[in-house]
């Protein structure tokens, strides 16, 4: 059987060179034989592949395009059915071949035939010759049956082992859980009261503070007070002694503060003038 794939060697569009290229590339992957007919090049090859083209798989205007492929005389599809027939792993299928030994197409079918007949059972090829296990009999099958009682018995125990770890594992990963989340508040406890501490220490200094500020600011109005109470005594001193009988004393009092407040804005009126002028 040869298989048959019509091209076109001078096809202009681009979509049919690349189905064509990948057509031929799959086959040779596959190691198929196939023939190249040219449709390009031969009205014969045109006419007969669109003669032998099925009339339902021909596109609506009736013209089929390359490529397309044939077993012989027998019309296997286009493109897109050889597209899904590689997608399928159906491929030898798709073009009428048995699949090779060993390949992906020959499991699948294998696989498949099991699923419809049952499953595969080697049959005796010398039906007259009785297997050893089958003559000991009921003997072969207890000592077999004990064997299997043992595994099973061992395979028990070692899963009941591994259940228990499993279970001390459980049992261990809460304790451990609930030591770090007490050693989590215990941290967290310490921090607050880390923190409470600095608080409480820093309104203490605080409070210190304004404290030392209201002292300080009754110590400088008690000593304006004595300065002032210093200043009037030592004023009326003066008028005592200067004898301003026609004045009174508040009078002569308010002039000489205002003298002073005279000389204390031409001193400073003094130190602001820079040290050029």
């Amino acid at each position: 059987m040869v298989i048959k794939v019509f091209l076109a060697s001078s096809s202009g569009s681009t979509a049919i060179k690349k189905k064509q290229q990948d057509v031929v590339a799959f086959l040779e992957a596959l190691k198929v034989d196939y023939t190249e007919l040219d449709i390009a090049c031969s009205e014969e090859n045109r006419m007969w592949m669109r003669q032998n083209v099925p009339q339902d798989k021909k596109p609506a205007n009736g013209i089929p395009l390359p490529p397309q492929i044939f077993n012989e005389e027998s019309y296997c599809g286009d493109y897109e059915t050889f597209f899904d027939a590689k997608e399928d792993n159906s491929v030898y299928t798709f073009l009428g071949l048995p699949p090779p030994p060993g390949s992906k197409e020959a499991v699948q079918a294998e696989e498949e035939h099991i699923m419809q007949n049952g499953t595969h059972v080697e049959e005796n090829p010398d039906d007259s010759e009785v297997p050893v296990e089958e003559r000991n009999g009921d003997a072969h099958g207890d000592k077999d049956q004990g064997e299997a009682a043992d595994e099973e018995e061992g395979e028990g125990g070692k899963a009941g082992d591994e259940a228990t770890e499993g279970e001390t594992a459980v049992d261990e990963a809460p304790a451990e859980e609930e030591e770090e989340g007490e050693e989590a508040v215990e941290e967290t406890e310490e921090v607050t009261e880390d923190t409470q501490a600095q608080a409480e220490e820093e309104e203490e200094q605080v409070e210190e503070d304004l404290q030392s500020e209201e002292e300080e600011e009754l110590r400088q109005l008690e000593e304006e007070e004595e300065a002032e109470v210093e200043e009037a005594s030592r004023l009326l001193a003066v008028w005592t002694m200067t004898s301003h009988n026609s004045l009174s004393f508040s009078f002569f009092l308010m002039c000489q503060r205002e003298k002073k407040k005279t000389w204390k804005t031409h001193r400073s009126k003094r130190l602001s003038k820079p040290s050029g002028q």
